[in-house]
C-alpha cells in the first residue's frame, strides 16, 4: 500500500483576485487623505497670498491657478486617476455647466449694481483672466476635486451600488464641496463675516453640473460663467472678484 501526496487544488494566496480589494481600500482611503489636504490647502493660498503678501489680485489669480492645477494633478497622479474619469459624460457635463453659466449670469446682474469697466483691450484681457482662468481655477478646487474624490472614495462599496446609497454619497461630496468653499473664502479677510453665506448659497448651484454628472467639465464652466459676468456688469464687484479691501487693482491698468 503507497501513499500518494498530492498538492491541494485551489487558488494561489497571491491571485490578483485577492490582491484587488485590498488595493481598492488603499485607493480609498488616499482619497480621504487627499480630500482632508484639500481643506488646509484651500484656506491657506488666499490667505498667504492676499493676507499676509498682499499681492496684486492679478498675480494672486495667477499663482492661484497654478497652486491648484499642481495640487490637483498630484492627487490624480498619487490616486491613479484615469483617462476615463475626466471624460465621464463630458457631453453633459458641457450641457449642465452651460446651463449652470446662464443661471449664474443672472444672479449676478440681479444681485449687482452696473459699475465702470476698462477699455475693450483691457476688458478682453480681464474676461480672459479674471473670467475665465480664475472662474475655472475655483471651479476645479471648489467643486470638481471634493465630488470626484468623494465618488472615487466610495468606489466599488455596496453603499455605491444602491441608489439610496449613491444619494447618500451625492449628499456627502455636497457637504465635502460646501466645506472647501466655505475654508478657502475664510482665506480671504472680508469673507470673515456673514457675507461667506453668499459663496455657500452659490456653491450649490455651480457644483449641480458636476454632481449630477460627475463630469470635471460642469462645475468650471458654471463658476466661469459666474466671474465673467461679474467682470462684464460690475468689473468693482465687492463679491465675486476677491480679493478685495486693500488689495485692489485699478479699472484701467
Amino acid at each position: 500500500m503507497t501513499l500518494q501526496l498530492t498538492r491541494p487544488k485551489g487558488p494561489p494566496t497571491t491571485t490578483p483576485e485577492t490582491k484587488r480589494p485590498a488595493l481598492g481600500r488603499e485607493s480609498r482611503r488616499r482619497h480621504w487623505a487627499w480630500l482632508v489636504a484639500g481643506f488646509p490647502f484651500a484656506f491657506a493660498v488666499p490667505f498667504l497670498l492676499t493676507g499676509v503678501l498682499e499681492l496684486n489680485r492679478d498675480l494672486f489669480y495667477g499663482l492661484y491657478a497654478t497652486a491648484v492645477a499642481c495640487f490637483v494633478a498630484a492627487w490624480a497622479r498619487d490616486t491613479r486617476l484615469t483617462r476615463r474619469d475626466f471624460t465621464r459624460n463630458w457631453r453633459w457635463g458641457l450641457l449642465l455647466g452651460a446651463a449652470g453659466a446662464v443661471v449664474m449670469a443672472f444672479i449676478v446682474l440681479q444681485t449687482e449694481d452696473a459699475t465702470a469697466r476698462p477699455g475693450s483691450v483691457d476688458l478682453a484681457a480681464a474676461v480672459l483672466w479674471r473670467g475665465v482662468l480664475y472662474g475655472v481655477t475655483d471651479g476645479v478646487l471648489l467643486s470638481v476635486f471634493p465630488i470626484l474624490a468623494v465618488f472615487a472614495a466610495f468606489a466599488g462599496t455596496r453603499l455605491r451600488a444602491r441608489a439610496a446609497g449613491t444619494a447618500l454619497i451625492a449628499t456627502i461630496a455636497m457637504i465635502a464641496s460646501i466645506g472647501i468653499t466655505a475654508v478657502y473664502h475664510l482665506g480671504y479677510s472680508d469673507f470673515r463675516s456673514e457675507k461667506v453665506r453668499k459663496p455657500i448659497v452659490g456653491d450649490m448651484v455651480w457644483s449641480a453640473p458636476t454632481l449630477l454628472t460627475l463630469s470635471p467639465l460642469g462645475a468650471p464652466i458654471a463658476h466661469a460663467g459666474l466671474h465673467v459676468s461679474a467682470v462684464l456688469h460690475s468689473y468693482e464687484t465687492d463679491t465675486f472678484l476677491p480679493p478685495h479691501g486693500s488689495v485692489q487693482t485699478p479699472a484701467n491698468p
